[in-house]
Formats: structure tokens, sequence, C-alpha cells
């Protein structure tokens, strides 16, 4: 009866799962795949407390507002930092997909870190419910990037995933839709922008803008020694001179500003190595490990695992929406998300 009831309010309403992440938010709708991918960046105005803008809008005036306006991001390490900024970022993406002509209010699955606490999950549960939400579900990260992946959770074998998100690492062994082991490290995306940028203001006392360290670990960031040294031309403030500057650094560069971040990635991926049982360790020596997320892009991260580990690397079709796919494969299997997700 109540799965009868559950696919005929399935009908009407336009069921969602958000990918609340870090650095960016992505929304998926049924029936109409990912309809939404934007930064997770507010700008508030705090003279008139209220939104100015969210998503691009919002990244673009990072760094740049003047002192009446606030670019904040409202996620940290995973986790909400900011409750009411996050509240209303939720809102504008919910009601931004959500269509007005159904009545009904949205079934939602947001994904989160591993390592979150029961405080952060009522934080998040109550973003969305505020935010009009029917019913929340919530999908550990790694769990939701090995769906969205393909992998075979259901099955009694084991799964290894690394999901490199903007705020979190996630790595987990999941088997029969399960996850066996789980370790949430707080580096990602973000911790290798500061490394970029600490490098740079270090080596050649220039200090540039989160945002273009952001576009350096983009364009020229690479974890393992590659043939061809790439360049790029970096503008910035000297600290000496005090007097805008423009420098160009090169591959090699930005492979040590980065070595401390994708060292300690590397690291929380031995340990659960280390930590999961034999049968299983048996199966991911055969099938190897994928890795999923933004930070996983990172060009040659795949080679550097290679060697650490002595295992296969695969890097997922999609890295950065299997999370959000993953989330929406659920959405479209209802026993598969009681499945595998805390309900509110």
């Amino acid at each position: 009866m109540l799965k009868a009831l559950d696919r005929v309010l399935g009908l009407f309403s336009n069921d969602l799962a958000i990918d609340l992440g870090t650095a960016n938010t992505l929304v998926y709708a049924k029936g109409r795949g990912i309809i939404s991918s934007e930064p997770s960046v507010v700008a508030v105005d705090t003279q008139r407390n209220r939104v100015r803008a969210v998503g691009k809008e919002a990244k673009s005036m990072l760094g740049r507002t003047p002192g009446s306006i606030r670019a904040v991001r409202p996620l940290r390490d995973g986790v909400i930092a900011d409750f009411d900024i996050a509240e209303a970022m939720l809102r504008y993406f919910i009601q931004k997909a959500h269509n007005r002509s159904t009545l009904l209010r949205p079934r939602i699955v947001i994904s989160v870190p591993s390592g979150i606490t029961e405080v952060e999950k009522r934080a998040v549960r109550e973003s969305a419910l505020s935010a009009s939400a029917r019913e929340v579900y919530l999908l550990e990260e790694p769990m939701a990037a090995a769906i969205g992946a393909g992998l075979p959770i259901t099955e009694p074998s084991g799964n290894m995933i690394v999901d490199i998100g903007g705020g979190t690492t996630e790595v987990a062994i999941i088997s029969l839709a399960g996850i066996v082991y789980a370790n949430s490290v707080r580096i990602g995306g973000d911790k290798m922008d500061d490394a970029i940028l600490s490098y740079i203001k270090r080596k050649y006392n220039l200090l540039i803008g989160e945002r273009t360290a952001e576009r350096i670990k983009i364009e020229i960031g690479t974890a393992w020694p590659s043939d061809e040294v790439q360049t790029m031309l970096v503008k910035g403030r000297d600290l000496v001179a005090g007097v805008p500057k423009t420098l160009e650094i090169n591959t090699e560069d930005i492979r040590e500003a980065l070595s401390e971040p994708i060292n300690a990635i590397a690291e929380s991926v031995k340990i659960a190595l280390e930590r999961t049982p034999p049968e299983l360790a048996a199966d991911i020596a055969d099938k190897g490990i994928v890795l999923t997320g933004g930070g996983a892009m990172i060009e040659n991260l795949d080679v550097l695992l290679r060697e650490e580990t002595g295992l296969p690397i695969m890097l997922a079709e999609d890295p950065f929406t299997a999370v959000v796919m993953g989330c929406g494969r659920c959405l479209d299997e209802i026993d598969l998300l009681r499945d595998v997700t805390d309900r509110a």
C-alpha cells in the first residue's frame, strides 16, 4: 500500500537529488537529469539583511565586494558552517528546480559526507524541510559516488571508492549495499587551492586570490611529474613593492605546492586498504579503486595512487557528476533508496 502511494505521489511531484558540495551544488530532477550546477556561494547584503545573489553570480563577487556585501560559502570542509545562509541557498536551488505547476512538495535526496555528525545531519534535514521538501533522505557521499560510477554495490564483493570533493575526501569500501569501512578526511579542492596560494606567496612574494588559485589548479595542476611542462601567467599583488604584478609559473611549481594535500589523500587510501577485511581486499586487488569528485580530475593523480598502492586506478566516466547521478538513480529505484539512505 505504501509503495503504491509512493508511486502515485512520485507521478505528481518533481523529486530532486542534490549534491550539496562545499565548492559546487548540483541538482538532478527526476526524469530530466542534471538541471543545475552552480558554485556553493551566497552574496549577502549585510545592511538590508537579505540574499543578494546565489551561485555563479555570487562567486563572481568573491574578493570583489564592497563593505555592505559579503560573499559567503556556507559549507566548509563538507559541513554547514552558516545554517541560515545554507538554508537560503538550498531554498534558491530547490525553488529554481521545482516545477511550480505541481502542488506536491518534492521528495529530496541529499548527499552528505560519511563523517557527518547527527547535529550536522539535522541541520541539513531542517534546511531542506524548511525550503519546502516533502521528505528528505540523506545519502552518504561515497555510496552516492559508487552508485553514480556504476559500481555493483548490492553484490557480495568489495568495491573501493575515493571521492575527492571541495571540502572532504571520502574513502570507502562498499559491499552488499552497505559501507564496510569509511574514512572522511577534511582535505579536498579547497585545501589544494590554499596550498597553491600559500606556495606562491612564500616562494614568489605574490599574493593571489582564491579564484586565481582554483584556476591554476584546474589549468596546470598535476600530482605526478609529466613529460610536458606547462606554464601560466598569474596576476596578483607584489608583497614587497605593494603593486600589481604578473608572474609566470609552471607545472613543477604547482606539483610541489600540491604535494602535501595529495600525499594526505594517498595516506588515507593506504589506511583504508590496511583496514579492509581480507576477502574484500582480494576483490579490490582484482577490481582496483575508482576515483570520483572534481578533485579526482587533477592530472596524473591516478598515476600517483597507482605508484603508492600498486593497484589498478580508474577514473569514473564523469567524476564531477558521479555523486548527484548516484542520488538521482536512487530516486528512480525506491527500494535501493530505502536500503542505502538515512530518512528524516
